[in-house]
């Protein structure tokens, strides 16, 4: 038996001992993993980025002190980023202006301070006609003991506040600073981050008009501008208080989205939204019939969007662009290896903190960049499918098909957003480079010399002309001519050199939600095509609530798609001025073509192969929305299937996924040529009643 002497002293000898570091190859993953780069890692080791090269590839180790801090960060870093997958510890979180210790855990932060329950009543008897219907899916009770009542509530005029699952809370608020604390400190309200560097959602008060005028609000704002740039004046009693309450409102003022803030104490946020639905707060697009719905409906409605894709803070539009940065934060904690403290760093696949001026064809033709350089070669011009085709190209026989027949494709941004490689970086310039598909960027390149079928819209323009000369292109649309089997040689590009696939995240979450309130809605993937298409037709009626959900969804796709090229607003605007937008790291341009270059060559792609698998062409496209001449008055009609059935791979697919395609409207042949013959898109129009689709901003 050893004596204790003897193993204090085997103790010793270890400790003694040099620290001894993990493989080469394992430094370099815990780094990356951590999004750190080599440079940056010298830097903070007081080395040079050569010799970290050399740690990482074997050639050379570290010495003392550089190897005991060394050792020291990987430590740190092993335990957040294990090798095998095993569940890392949870790590202290900061904000992004970090300056004092560690926070604590969530979990530590809610056993320190419990929320204190409001009181809870039970649901007022609404006419038969209100009550909320039951769900398969609806909005889940909260698991968060944070927010032991939800994301949101609507408040209406005798205190009533509606949450979701049907609870009923009682808030005894008469004015907007009451309810701000009231929401704070006893609702219960808030969701809790989508990523674990993110931030927590902010409770959210939807205010019917009867509580904005019990609140000392207007039931309407007025004015002649667009409802949507309607605010408060700052003399209103309202905003007095506000402030006289020692809060704040966004730049955005008090308008039909509303944020009243303090500065953030420590690790607790302290921000409220509000929406205020008789100031048009849910645009009838984007919410149809939402409303006009009773408060418990329009909790069930917003507590389904928010539990499947995020609390509202705005428009949709608003809602998809803060979904991106909820899923990619910019910043993460990092602890300094010198100082041992957590501090606020770079979160590695995110577009960063600091807006990044765009090249020059990227931009709008009002931006500083362009205003300010002169710049005069031209600009990006991808955009989605606005194309009819030519009367005379149309046979005899195509003349004589009784029906045309739309097919739409479901959340055709949001398909061309999976895996998309998009750049991080700023910009560089290049004098003829060679074309890499592999690298997001803007070349300009002539393709005005490639012969194609007058019967199928030009995959590079979003006219579906021919292109006259050279033009700026966006990476996938020339990786797309590389394919058809013409050669690309570009001029000159603006080419990212650091790249990611930042919007997969953003496409996971909203696919999901897609699929799964299609589902509520009884439109499952294992129907047969017969079973689908009948299952659409009667989707909306089955549910309104969820049928305003799925609209919802949709409409943040295309908003959130559309807010990275935010144009200027208001007719004071003159060029070459900057505009609100440009401040935010979002404002991406060159992401926004990369989408929509993409959604347009998948739409040519399917146009293609349908038209070598049957024959057949298209007669117009608009957007995500194609019309094909038909001899009965479904897709089942004259989509390609094989002798077992199943539809041909590469062409058009009936399915309640993205990318595949649902029938849009059914009209006669003759009503389509006579639009044709007109200069009108048959495409606008196919869904009947002068419907117009939404295409995308």
């Amino acid at each position: 038996m050893a004596s204790e002497e003897e193993l204090f002293a085997n103790i010793d000898a270890l400790l003694a001992e040099e620290p001894q570091l993990p493989p080469p190859a394992e430094r370099a993953r815990l780094r990356e993993a951590a999004g750190i780069t080599q440079a940056r890692l010298a830097q903070a080791l007081k080395s040079t980025t050569q010799t970290v090269k050399n740690w990482e590839n074997g050639r050379s180790e570290p010495k003392p002190p550089r190897l005991e801090a060394y050792q020291r960060l990987l430590n740190g870093w092993a335990a957040k980023y294990p090798a095998h997958g095993a569940p890392a510890a949870p790590q202290p979180e900061v904000p992004e202006t970090f300056t004092g210790p560690a926070a604590p855990d969530a979990t530590e932060t809610a056993t320190a301070a419990p929320v204190q329950a409001p009181a809870v009543q039970t649901a007022p008897e609404r006419p038969a006609t209100s009550r909320r219907p039951a769900a398969k899916k609806a909005a889940k009770p909260a698991t968060d003991p944070r927010f032991p009542h939800g994301p949101l509530a609507v408040l209406d005029g005798d205190g009533s506040a509606y949450g979701v699952d049907g609870i009923v809370l009682d808030c005894p608020a008469a004015t907007v600073p009451e309810l701000v604390e009231w929401a704070l400190k006893e609702s219960g309200l808030g969701a809790a981050k989508l990523n674990r560097y993110g931030k927590d959602s902010d409770p959210l008060i939807v205010l019917t008009a009867a509580a904005a005028v019990k609140l000392g609000l207007p039931e309407r704002l007025e004015g002649h501008e667009q409802r949507r740039s309607l605010r408060l004046p700052e003399d209103h009693p309202v905003v007095k208080q506000v402030a006289k309450a020692k809060w704040q409102l966004t730049q955005r003022g008090f308008g039909p989205w509303g944020r009243i803030y303090r500065k953030a104490q420590g690790r607790e946020r302290q921000c409220v939204q509000l929406a205020i639905l008789s100031w048009d707060a849910l645009d009838e697009r984007s919410w149809p019939g939402v409303a006009e719905m009773e408060p418990a409906d329009i909790a069930r409605v917003l507590g389904v969007y928010a539990q499947r894709v995020i609390t509202p803070r705005g428009s949709t539009a608003v809602s998809g662009l803060e979904l991106m940065t909820a899923l990619r934060p910019p910043t993460k904690a990092v602890q300094d290896p010198e100082t041992g403290n957590w501090v606020s760093g770079y979160n590695s696949g995110s577009l960063g903190t600091e807006p990044m001026d765009p090249a020059p064809p990227e931009a709008t033709a009002e931006h500083p960049v362009v205003v300010n350089s002169g710049w005069t070669g031209g600009f990006l011009n991808e955009e989605a499918y606005q194309w009819v085709r030519s009367v005379d190209t149309l046979t005899d026989e195509e003349c004589t098909l009784p029906f045309a027949v739309g097919l739409d494709l479901n959340t055709a941004f949001l398909a061309a957003a999976a895996r998309l490689v998009v750049g991080l970086s700023a910009p560089d310039h290049f004098h003829a480079p060679k074309f890499n598909s592999k690298i997001p960027g803007s070349w300009l390149v002539d393709l005005s010399h490639i012969e194609l079928d007058p019967r199928l819209p030009s995959p590079f323009t979003p006219d579906g002309t021919r292109p006259t000369g050279p033009a700026w292109y966006q990476t996938h649309t020339l990786a797309y001519a590389q394919q058809l089997g013409h050669d690309v040689h570009p001029i000159e590009a603006y080419l990212r050199r650091e790249t990611g696939a930042y919007l997969d995240p953003w496409h996971d979450r909203l696919k999901n939600a897609y699929v799964d309130t299609l589902a509520d809605l009884g439109v499952t993937s294992d129907l047969d095509d017969r079973q689908f298409l009948a299952a659409m037709e009667q989707h909306k009626q089955k549910d309104p609530a969820l049928a305003a959900v799925l609209s919802a969804i949709k409409a943040t796709v295309k908003g959130g798609v559309g807010k990275l090229r935010e144009r200027p607003q208001g007719k004071h605007y003159q060029e070459g001025e900057t505009w609100p937008a440009l401040q935010r790291p979002t404002w991406r341009p060159d992401i926004r073509a990369a989408v929509i270059s993409k959604a347009r060559v998948n739409m040519h792609r399917k146009l293609l192969n349908m038209s070598r698998m049957t024959g057949l062409f298209p007669l117009a496209v608009l957007s995500d929305c194609v019309v094909y001449p038909s001899p009965g008055g479904s897709p089942l009609d004259f989509l390609p299937y094989a002798a077992s059935g199943k539809p041909q791979p590469g062409a058009f697919r009936l399915g309640p996924t993205p990318g595949l395609a649902k029938l849009e409207g059914v009209q006669s042949m003759l009503w389509a040529v006579d639009l044709m013959e007109k200069g009108l898109n048959p495409a606008r129009h196919i869904k009947g009643g002068d419907a117009v689709l939404d295409e995308g901003e």
